[in-house]
């Protein structure tokens, strides 16, 4: 496939662009879950 393709779900999203959007959203549930503990751990 060419890279100047674009590519969509079959509802139509583009898949770039949610990438895109996803690598610039922050944390994920889990990366935050992981980091509270580590601080709850460190301060007992």
């Amino acid at each position: 496939m060419n890279s100047k393709q674009k590519r969509y779900t079959i509802a139509g999203t583009d898949i770039e662009e949610v990438k895109r959007l996803n690598s610039q959203s922050g944390l994920s549930y889990s990366e935050v879950k992981q980091l509270l503990a580590k601080q709850y751990l460190r301060n007992r």
